[in-house]
C-alpha cells in the first residue's frame, strides 16, 4: 500500500504535469481503465467515420463526459474542440463548486493546466529565436546570470531543453506550496535549488521542470521583461486570452473564476495550487481561452488579424528536434510528436495534485482538442477517463487502418529471458532522501511463457518481438525499442519520448532491498520487544545472567542500538509521510532543520552496526553457547542491513537539495 501511494504521488506531483499528453509518456501506475457503469461510446468502423460537426461532436460528448465524471467520482471538466480555425464545441460538465453546485463554464471557469503550460513557454522562446535573441542551438550560458555546467564537456542549449535532454536529474524541493509566504521567484528557485545531473547534455532523455523553468527565465532575461508580463503582453493579449496567467497567487478579478480542485468529488476542495517552477507549470486557463491558442497554432501562429510568431517560425516549432525510429514518437520544440491511427497529432498533457488537463493538435486536419479536469477521481480515475477520451475522439472521426503484430522472430522466447529483471526511469532523483521511492518503486519486464513480454508500468498489454530488440503490442502499434547505452540495457518506449528504462545495476534490485529491509527492521523489532521481556524473565526466575563484563555490556548496548535505529527511521517517517498523503507542499526550506538534524543523526545507525559487529565478536570469542552466538550474528547483520537501506534509500548524506 505504502508503494502504490508513493508511487501515485511521484508522479502526480514530481512530474508537476507531464503525465498524459497524447503523444504522451506512459499514464502514472494505478487503474487506468475507468470505474465499472462508466458509459463507452462505440468505437467506429475505419472507413465509416462521421463528419467531425458541432452537433455530432455535441452529443458525442455528452453521452461520454456525464457518465465518466459520475463513474469516476470527478467532480468537473470543460472541453474545447476546435476545426478550420474556428471553435466547433465548448463545454462545460459538472461542477467547479461542488458544495455550491456551481456549474463548469467554459469561456469563465480557470483550471490550473500544469505542464500544458509549458507549450506558452516554448512560444514565448520561439518569439525570442524568430527575434534573433536566443540561439536554439548556443550555450544556455551565453543567456544566464549563473553557470550551469553538466558533465562530459558539452553545452546544454535550447534544443536540449525542449528535448528534455539537458540531463538533468528530478527534484521535489519547492515544487508546489498552498502557502503563497513560501513561494520563491523562478531566479531564487534555480539559483538555490540547482539540480544534479543524471547524463551528460544531449545523452538521454529525462524530462525536467527545472529545464524548462531555466527556458522561461532566459526569456525574462532576453526580453527584458517580467516572464509573466512578457507572455500576457505577448501571447495572452494577442490571442485574447482574457481569463488565463501565470500569476500565482491569483489576480483578484480571476480569484473568483478558479474552479476548485478535489481529490474525487465528494470529499473537501484542496487549496489553491502554487506552482513554484512557474514556467514549467503555473497557467490557469479555460477551456475558451486554450480553444484560442490552439487556433493561432494550427493557423501558423495567426489568430484573426493578430499574429505571434511567423509561419515559417510555427512550421519549425511543429517539426521534430529528436530523430527517432519509424512508429516512434518524438519532441517538437517542447511538443509531444507523433502519430495515432496514421494521423501527425502533436501535443503536451499537465497534471497538479488535482487537476489535469490535456492538449493535441492535429495540424494536418486543422483540429484540435482540449481538455481539463478538475479532480484525481476516485482510484485516479482522471488518467483513464483522459486517455479514453482521446482515443475514442481519434477512433470515432480520424480511424486508422486495422493493425496486425508481424509474426514474432525464433528467438523472441530466449531474448525475453535475457532482458527480463528491473529497470529504473532516466527520469529519477538520485540525490537525498526523495531517492528512496525511485528505489523501490522501479519497473519490471517479465518474460511470459508464450515469448512475449510485460512491463508492470504498462498496464494490460504484451510486446512480441518483431525483429531484433524491436518488441511491438500484440494486437496494437506501440512498440519497445531494447538497445545497450553507455553498456546498460536500455527500453525506449514508442509513446514516451521523454524518459527511457535502464536495467538495474544487481546493487538497486528493488527485491534485494525491500527484502533486506523488512529483514532487518524485523529483526531489529524483535530485539526491542524480548529485550523487557527477557529482562522480567530473568527477574521472574532469579536466573543467573548469561553474560558478564565487556559481553554484558555489548549486549545492553546492542539492544539500544537496535531501539535507536528504530526511533531513527521513525524519524525519517516523519519526513516522508506527506508523500504518502500528497501533502508535497511540506517540501520547502521550513522542513531544512529537521532533515539536517536527521541527517547528523545518521552516526546512529553507523554506531549501531558497529556495535552489533563487536557484540557479535565477543559472542564468538566466549564460551557461550550457539543459540547466544547465533542471535548476535542476526542482529549483527540486522544492523549491517539497516545501515545499508539508510545508505540506499538516500537518509545518509548532506544535501538539503532533493
Amino acid at each position: 500500500m505504502i508503494r502504490k501511494k508513493a508511487v501515485v504521488a511521484l508522479f502526480c506531483v514530481l512530474l508537476t504535469a507531464a503525465a498524459g499528453p497524447q503523444p504522451k509518456p506512459a499514464a502514472p501506475p494505478g487503474p487506468a481503465a475507468l470505474p465499472a457503469g462508466t458509459a463507452t461510446p462505440a468505437p467506429t468502423v475505419p472507413g465509416a467515420a462521421p463528419a467531425l460537426t458541432e452537433s455530432d461532436l455535441g452529443a458525442w460528448l455528452d453521452g461520454y463526459m456525464p457518465a465518466t465524471l459520475k463513474a469516476g467520482k470527478i467532480a468537473g471538466a470543460e472541453v474545447s474542440v476546435v476545426k478550420d480555425g474556428a471553435v466547433l464545441v465548448k463545454k462545460g460538465y459538472g461542477y467547479a463548486d461542488v458544495a455550491a453546485r456551481v456549474p463548469m463554464d467554459p469561456d469563465r471557469t480557470l483550471m490550473r493546466i500544469g505542464s500544458t503550460s509549458k507549450l506558452l513557454t516554448w512560444t514565448a522562446v520561439m518569439q525570442q529565436v524568430e527575434q534573433g535573441k536566443i540561439d536554439l542551438n548556443a550555450d544556455i550560458n551565453r543567456y544566464l546570470d549563473f553557470k550551469v555546467t553538466p558533465p562530459g564537456g558539452r553545452a546544454i542549449t535550447m534544443t536540449d531543453l525542449m528535448n528534455h535532454r539537458a540531463g538533468f536529474e528530478e527534484g521535489l524541493k519547492d515544487l508546489l506550496a498552498t502557502d503563497p509566504k513560501v513561494m520563491k521567484s523562478t531566479e531564487r528557485y534555480l539559483k538555490e535549488n540547482g539540480r544534479p545531473f543524471l547524463f551528460p547534455a544531449g545523452a538521454a532523455p529525462a524530462y525536467s521542470n527545472y529545464g524548462v523553468a531555466l527556458a522561461g527565465y532566459i526569456v525574462q532575461r532576453v526580453s527584458g521583461e517580467p516572464f509573466e508580463a512578457y507572455v500576457q503582453r505577448h501571447i495572452l493579449a494577442p490571442l485574447q486570452m482574457r481569463h488565463t496567467t501565470f500569476v500565482q497567487p491569483l489576480p483578484a478579478p480571476l480569484e473568483r473564476l478558479m474552479s476548485k480542485g478535489y481529490g474525487q468529488s465528494d470529499g473537501q476542495p484542496s487549496k489553491f495550487e502554487l506552482v513554484i517552477t512557474a514556467p514549467a507549470g503555473s497557467v490557469s486557463s479555460t477551456a475558451g481561452d486554450m480553444a484560442n491558442f490552439m487556433i493561432a497554432h494550427l493557423q501558423e501562429g495567426r489568430f484573426g488579424n493578430a499574429r505571434i510568431l511567423r509561419p515559417e517560425t510555427v512550421r519549425l516549432m511543429h517539426s521534430p528536434t529528436q530523430a527517432m525510429p519509424a512508429g516512434f514518437d518524438t519532441m517538437a520544440h517542447g511538443f509531444f510528436h507523433g502519430m495515432r491511427n496514421g494521423t501527425l497529432v502533436i501535443g503536451h498533457g499537465g497534471d497538479t495534485i488535482v487537476f489535469h488537463t490535456d492538449l493535441n493538435l492535429l495540424p494536418e486536419k486543422g483540429v484540435g482538442i482540449f481538455v481539463s479536469f478538475n479532480s484525481r477521481g476516485a482510484q485516479n480515475a482522471v488518467y483513464g477517463a483522459r486517455e479514453r477520451l482521446f482515443d475514442l475522439f481519434m477512433d470515432r472521426y480520424f480511424p486508422g487502418p486495422a493493425t496486425r503484430t508481424p509474426p514474432a522472430i525464433a528467438s523472441a522466447a530466449g531474448d525475453a529471458a535475457a532482458i527480463a529483471g528491473h529497470y529504473e526511469s532516466s527520469r529519477r532523483v538520485e540525490t537525498g532522501f526523495i531517492s528512496l521511492f525511485y528505489l523501490i518503486q522501479q519497473d519490471q519486464v517479465v518474460a511470459n511463457p508464450d515469448g512475449t513480454i510485460s512491463v508492470s508500468s504498462i498496464d494490460d498489454k504484451t510486446f512480441r518481438e518483431i525483429a531484433p530488440g524491436l518488441w511491438r503490442e500484440t494486437e496494437g502499434t506501440r512498440q519497445l525499442m531494447v538497445s545497450d547505452v553507455g553498456g546498460r540495457r536500455t527500453i525506449a518506449d514508442s509513446a514516451n519520448p521523454i524518459a527511457v528504462l535502464q536495467a538495474v545495476p544487481a546493487w538497486r534490485n528493488p527485491t534485494m532491498f525491500q527484502l533486506v529491509a523488512g529483514l532487518s527492521l524485523l529483526t531489529l523489532l524483535a530485539t526491542v520487544i524480548v529485550w523487557p521481556i527477557a529482562a522480567w524473565v530473568r527477574r521472574r526466575h532469579r536466573l543467573t545472567p548469561t553474560a558478564t563484563g565487556r559481553a554484558a555490556l555489548a549486549r545492553r548496548l546492542t539492544r539500544i542500538a537496535a531501539l535507536a535505529d528504530l526511533l531513527y527511521i521513525g524519524g525519517w517517517y516523519t519526513v516522508l509521510a506527506p508523500i504518502l498523503s500528497m501533502h508535497v507542499d511540506a517540501y520547502n526550506s521550513g522542513l531544512d532543520g529537521t532533515i539536517r538534524a536527521l541527517q547528523i543523526a545518521a552516526i546512529v545507525p553507523v554506531a549501531a552496526a558497529a556495535i552489533g559487529v563487536w557484540n557479535a565478536v565477543l559472542a564468538f570469542r566466549t564460551r557461550h553457547d550457539w543459540g547466544i552466538r547465533l542471535r548476535a550474528a542476526i542482529v549483527a547483520v540486522a544492523l549491517l542491513g539497516f545501515l545499508w537501506i539508510a545508505w540506499m534509500g538516500g537518509l545518509i548524506g548532506w544535501s538539503l537539495n532533493y
